[in-house]
C-alpha cells in the first residue's frame, strides 16, 4: 500500500466522480448553522501537477477533468466541481490538479474543520506543506486513517462526513473499510461516510457495494460510472463508484441529472453507463 501514489491518476475519471460528490455532500452540511468536520482517511498529497511528474506519465486526467475544461454545457453540479479546479489554475490553462482535501477547504465555512491522514511519508510531507496557510482550521497526521478515524467520533460538534478512499492495492483494505464502518457506525451513527471505491474485475471490488448495503445506517446512495467495458485480460479500472451511508435527501436528484452527461463526456466505448441507485432512510 505504501508504494501507491496517487499523483499517478490525478485528475482522471474516478477523481472527477469521487469530487462531484464530496462537493455536494460538503455544500449541503453547510447549509446548517451548526458547524462541521470532514475527516478525510487517505488525503494523499493535496495537489498534483498535471504537466509534469507522476501525473504526466499516464496523463490520466486527459480522460478526466481534461474533457470538462473546456466544455460550456456542464450541468451545474459538475460546473460547480469544475469551477473548483479552476481555482488551482487562474491563467485558464489545465496544469494542476487538488486532491479531496481542497475541495473540502474550499466548501468549508470559518466554524468547520478538516482533519488529514496520510501514511505515506513522501506524500504526507507534501499534505503538510500544501496546508502550511491552513491555520487551525485544518490538521494534518501523517498516520494510518484508519486508526485515526476510531479516536475522532463523535466530532465535537457531532456533524460530520467522513470520507473513505484508500488505494485498494491490498485486498486487506476492502476488509478494512468495512470493519472501519462498523465500528465508526457504532460510535458515530449519525454522521455521513463517503466511500470510494474502483470497479475492478476482483472478486472484492465487485462484492464491495452490496457489503456496504447490509451495513446499519439511515439509508444509503450508491453511484458508480464505468468509462469502458472491463479488459477481457481483467487488467485495470474500467469505473469507479461512491457508495454514501446517511447520505442528504438531495443527492439522488442532483445525480441523476448529471451522471449521463458524465457517462456522454467521459466514456470511452459502448460499455459506458452507470449506476445510481439508494436506499432511503
Amino acid at each position: 500500500m505504501l508504494s501507491y501514489r496517487h499523483a499517478f491518476h490525478a485528475g482522471n475519471h474516478a477523481d472527477v466522480l469521487k469530487h462531484l460528490v464530496l462537493i455536494q455532500l460538503t455544500r449541503y452540511l453547510g447549509q446548517k448553522d451548526k458547524p462541521f468536520w470532514v475527516i478525510d482517511t487517505h488525503a494523499g498529497a493535496g495537489a498534483y501537477e498535471l504537466e509534469g511528474g507522476y501525473a504526466a506519465k499516464l496523463a490520466e486526467y486527459r480522460g478526466g477533468i481534461g474533457r470538462l475544461w473546456e466544455r460550456s454545457d456542464l450541468p451545474a453540479p459538475v460546473a460547480d466541481y469544475v469551477e473548483q479546479v479552476r481555482r488551482f489554475n487562474p491563467d485558464g490553462r489545465l496544469r494542476k490538479y487538488p486532491g479531496s482535501p481542497f475541495f473540502s477547504l474550499w466548501t468549508l465555512r470559518e466554524q468547520d474543520r478538516l482533519r488529514l491522514f496520510e501514511l505515506h511519508s513522501t506524500d504526507a510531507r507534501l499534505l503538510r506543506s500544501n496546508f502550511l496557510d491552513a491555520g487551525k482550521q485544518v490538521v494534518v497526521e501523517d498516520s494510518d486513517g484508519f486508526a485515526g478515524l476510531r479516536a475522532l467520533l463523535p466530532p465535537p460538534p457531532r456533524r460530520g462526513l467522513v470520507l473513505i478512499d484508500p488505494s485498494y492495492e491490498e485486498k486487506q483494505d476492502y476488509e478494512r473499510v468495512i470493519q472501519a464502518l462498523k465500528d465508526a457506525l457504532t460510535r458515530f451513527p449519525g454522521g455521513t461516510y463517503a466511500v470510494w471505491y474502483p470497479q475492478l474485475t476482483r472478486i472484492e471490488s465487485r462484492e464491495l457495494p452490496q457489503r456496504l448495503k447490509r451495513l446499519p445506517g439511515k439509508g444509503w446512495l450508491h453511484v458508480a460510472l464505468r468509462v469502458r467495458e472491463p479488459a477481457r485480460d481483467g487488467f485495470g479500472m474500467h469505473g469507479s463508484g461512491m457508495f454514501v451511508i446517511n447520505p442528504p435527501w438531495t443527492l439522488h436528484d442532483t445525480l441523476a441529472g448529471s451522471m449521463p452527461f458524465l457517462v456522454e463526456a467521459l466514456g470511452e466505448d459502448a460499455g459506458a453507463g452507470f449506476i445510481l441507485e439508494q436506499q432511503a432512510a
